[in-house]
């Protein structure tokens, strides 16, 4: 079974307004004029990180992935909840030590959560919740208009290759690898933006297939053009900028970038903001009347890959 298929079981269940139908990655709990945002993600051995990546970086990497959902929705973090699986105890000291640290870093509480001890060799698995707070409706997937244009902030396909330097796959730089253990949310970026948008999500599993599922929530076609897909020079001097190499950046995850929908005319102010606080926006696309997703290079049109990006599956 896939993600997307249990998300389908699941979704009879969902029948308050706050679940957005699942068709989101927060909940959204309206709380007067504002609105709690909640998510909860998940990492696990061996899918989300390395067994041999220093705790210090687990923990990090658990809560930025959680605050990157908060900040795809223009929210201010409040604070988290753990789900901790206990286990050897200098490691369980390390990854303590490591998300004290990412807390302060971040200005986040840790507000409670739950900790279990799992059997001996057990695939460790480590759960979190954030809550964020916005002033108002924030944006959803689901917003995106025929018109709109598709944008993403930073550089894609860096996480990736990352990960691929820290399985001695290739020789590259630590800056790549640190973009895999260390993600950085774009909180600042996602607050800024969520009054100009009509739709966002972060890039977690893909921009391809990321982008696919803000259409399919929009119930829009979306464009894109391969040659815009922003990569950094890291990526470029690291594998190339040719055409494959920029189809493994657009499918690989990790990203933790922000994608957005926004209408032609808030380009000025999309960009302007960019400037301000020192983040790119890279304009990539497209929304149509329509469905689905469609793939150009250069004005060509491609055949779509057969894998968009990374889904959950057993």
């Amino acid at each position: 079974m896939t993600e997307a298929e249990l998300i389908s079981l699941l979704r009879g269940s969902a029948t308050d307004s706050a679940a957005r139908n699942l068709d989101d990655d927060v909940a959204v709990l309206p709380i007067g004029d504002d609105s709690f945002v909640l998510t909860h993600d998940m990492i696990v051995e061996g899918v989300h990180y390395l067994p041999a990546d220093p705790p210090a970086d687990v923990a990090w990497k658990l809560l930025a992935v959680n605050l990157s959902d908060l900040a795809a929705k223009g929210a201010v973090p409040v604070g988290v909840l753990l789900g901790y699986m206990l286990g050897d105890d200098d490691w369980d000291r390390a990854f303590a030590d490591g998300f004290s640290g990412a807390l302060a870093a971040f200005g986040v509480p840790l507000l409670g959560g739950d900790t279990v001890a799992a059997p001996a060799g057990a695939t460790r698995s480590l759960g979190l919740t954030a809550i964020g707070r916005y002033g108002g409706s924030p944006p959803s997937r689901a917003g995106a208009r025929p018109g709109d244009l598709l944008w993403v902030t930073g550089s894609i396909g860096d996480s990736g290759l990352g990960l691929a330097i820290l399985r001695g796959e290739l020789e590259g730089p630590e800056d790549l690898a640190e973009r895999y253990r260390n993600p950085r949310p774009r909180l600042e970026a996602g607050q800024r933006l969520a009054p100009l948008v009509d739709a966002m999500m972060d890039v977690s599993d893909g921009l391809l297939i990321d982008a696919s599922r803000m259409a399919h929530a929009s119930r829009c076609r979306v464009r894109i053009e391969l040659e815009a897909v922003p990569l950094s020079e890291a990526y470029l001097q690291t594998r190339g900028d040719g055409r494959d190499d920029r189809l493994a950046a657009s499918t690989s995850g990790d990203d933790y970038e922000l994608l957005f929908a926004a209408a032609a005319d808030d380009a000025a102010a999309i960009l302007n903001m960019a400037e301000e606080i020192g983040l790119p926006c890279s304009r990539i696309g497209r929304f149509e009347a329509g469905e689905g997703l469609v793939l150009t290079d250069h004005g060509e049109l491609m055949t779509l890959p057969e894998t968009l990006g990374f889904e959950h599956r057993r």
